[in-house]
């Protein structure tokens, strides 16, 4: 499984990055508008840090404005995958920025059905959010499932990133099941290498070490 950081703050970016943990980055208007800055350089130092897929969204409602924005992003760096919601106009969009041969994220994906249609549409990555289905107490991880397998039956090449992550559970059943991709907010992804046994067992090493050296 492939991790992406949900970030655009460039520390927490960096700090992932040197723990070998970032495949790519996701980003959204909500996360760039807490960051000091404009759009286009904190995705352009995003791009400079990490070298994979950088995910820009476009704010367009309509099919031709969201080609327009698509095109200008995809300009910016080679790994911009840019982010279209999953609306009709979303999907004509991505079918002519699929032909032009640039890379697409459909966000704000809450069904199997939606997701097939955006595969269909030629995107390169789909968002399916758990998160937020989990809040309207539905069960994220089953749309996860049902994605995985309409993909598979049908050999699609578009991936899945897991979006909305709110805590290691969603990561590591998202794995299970074989979901291409996680994006991971920063303060989840730390939790993933944290066990309350492995800081115990350091303490009862360093003590046992402090006793033999004595």
């Amino acid at each position: 499984m492939k991790f992406f950081i949900d970030t655009a703050n460039i520390d927490e970016i960096k700090e992932a990055n040197s723990m070998g943990m970032v495949d790519g980055v996701t980003t959204n208007p909500t996360l760039i508008a807490k960051e000091d800055g404009k759009f286009e350089d904190i995705i352009k130092q995003i791009c400079e840090i990490v070298d994979g897929p950088i995910s820009a969204e476009v704010i367009s409602l309509v099919a031709d404005g969201m080609v327009a924005e698509a095109r200008k992003l995809a300009g910016i760096h080679k790994n911009i995958a840019v982010k279209i919601p999953m609306t009709i106009d979303g999907l004509k969009a991505v079918r002519t920025l699929s032909s032009e041969g640039i890379k697409t994220n459909v966000t704000l994906v809450f069904s199997p059905l939606q997701a097939l249609m955006a595969a269909k549409a030629g995107a390169t990555f789909v968002s399916p959010f758990v998160g937020r289905l989990d809040d309207l107490s539905q069960d994220g991880l089953i749309l996860v499932e049902q994605i995985v397998e309409i993909y598979n039956n049908y050999a699609f090449d578009t991936e899945i990133i897991v979006a909305s992550v709110r805590n290691p559970l969603h990561v590591l059943e998202s794995a299970m099941m074989g979901a291409d991709i996680a994006t991971i907010p920063f303060n989840v992804l730390k939790k993933l290498a944290a066990h309350p046994m492995t800081d115990k067992g350091i303490q009862s090493f360093l003590d046992d070490w402090k006793k033999a050296k004595k």
